[in-house]
């Protein structure tokens, strides 16, 4: 399966940076060029374990919903959501904050399989892996 592995360096508190990443309504405004809404599930706040959310977002000029659910919660450095409905035929998405040596790195770690077998296989090798 493909995975998608992207690391951002953050200037702030381990419990701050892991707390506003758990914020659905702060979700929904960082990706607001895909006009992504909630539609569903927790609309505002801070998610727990157990916790879910549609979103209905438009990306690669299809309005696509995707409902996601937090299966692990290991406060402040770790935190996972997994696909529950949408595109994909599986998609895991990991947040690790970790520190290091200038402060604080979120590496964001993404697992998914695409629908449609080969065909799928095609779209993920030349267009979601870049």
């Amino acid at each position: 399966m493909p995975v998608i592995e992207v690391t951002t360096p953050i200037n702030a508190p381990p419990a701050v940076c892991f707390q506003l990443a758990l914020r659905v309504d702060l979700h929904a405004i960082s990706t607001r060029q895909t006009r992504k809404e909630i539609v569903g599930g927790v609309r505002s706040g801070v998610l727990q374990l157990g916790d879910s959310v549609t979103f209905r977002a438009r990306h690669f000029r299809v309005w696509q919903t995707l409902t996601s659910k937090v299966t692990e919660l290991k406060p402040p450095t770790y935190f996972c959501d997994e696909m529950q409905q949408g595109a994909f035929k599986r998609m895991r998405h990991e947040y690790y904050f970790e520190a290091d040596g200038s402060g604080r790195l979120m590496r964001d770690v993404v697992v998914f399989k695409s629908p449609l077998g080969y065909l799928g296989k095609l779209v993920d090798a030349l267009i979601l892996r870049r």
